[in-house]
């Protein structure tokens, strides 16, 4: 398609831990079937959620920490050693902490630490609960997320106000489409590097874009701005994994 076939991925994001840091990627390796590698493998219930790992199932994101329910935690900087599995916490005014993921004590002074940083926001015992396989999507059909850049400039411009590409929390976005081109794509397949994927369905937009991702303040109603300017809630596609392959920053980006 001449209008995709210039396009290109321009960044690459993880999430290790649900609602926590976006970690940019140079390259990763998807899977045919599978998710975004490395990404919402575990969460912080916000509990009981009723998550069982002997049979994990889809859950709201409401019962965990994310940024629609509990926007301080945008505050909070994670970084995921994937080599040793140890996950790197800091927020300004709070110790550091590192935290070896598995074992049961390291994994109690993280729910400690985060119980104390949220303070009266913690209003039910906080637990990291690890997939072990499940993926903590806000979304089932979710296996990877991608956003065209183009889009969120065009709302940034309507809107007079930068709306930062972070808000959406996507694994893979794209530089050189239309935008909102995406949003007619349901069905259709996409080249992403040496990878095959096909659209699902656009996202539909929470509150936790309202939050800033530098300040945890809610300060743009994305939700509503959607609505009223384009008579939709959409921002991005979910993609499901047909054919695996590298995807480098660069890659082309190309609608089939």
């Amino acid at each position: 398609m001449a209008e995709t076939s210039s396009a290109s991925v321009a960044a690459l994001y993880r999430h290790p831990v649900k609602g926590f840091t976006p970690e940019p990627l140079e390259r990763a390796v998807l899977t045919a079937g599978r998710a975004f590698p490395g990404d919402r493998l575990r969460a912080v219930e916000t509990g009981p959620s009723g998550f069982d790992p002997r049979a994990p199932a889809h859950i709201s994101k409401m019962r965990f920490t994310v940024l629609a329910r509990l926007p301080e935690i945008a505050r909070v900087r994670t970084r995921w050693d994937e080599t040793t599995d140890t996950l790197h916490v800091s927020s300004e005014g709070a110790p550091d902490l590192s935290v070896k993921l598995g074992d049961p004590g390291d994994e109690r002074r993280l729910e400690a630490w985060l119980t104390e940083f949220l303070g009266e926001e913690a209003t039910a015992p906080l637990r990291l609960l690890d997939g072990t396989g499940h993926r903590f999507m806000d979304d089932p059909a979710g296996s990877v997320s991608v956003l065209n850049l183009a889009s969120v400039r065009d709302l940034s411009g309507r809107l007079g106000v930068r709306v930062d590409p972070l808000r959406f929390r996507a694994n893979v976005w794209v530089e050189g489409w239309p935008a909102w081109a995406e949003n007619d794509w349901t069905g259709r397949d996409l080249t992403l590097g040496e990878a095959r994927l096909t659209v699902i369905k656009p996202i539909v937009r929470c509150v936790a874009t309202h939050v800033d991702p530098e300040t945890g303040s809610r300060d743009i109603d994305v939700v509503s701005a959607l609505q009223e300017l384009y008579g939709h809630r959409w921002c991005g596609l979910y993609l499901s994994v047909g054919t695996g392959g590298t995807l480098t920053v660069g890659d082309r980006a190309e609608l089939c």
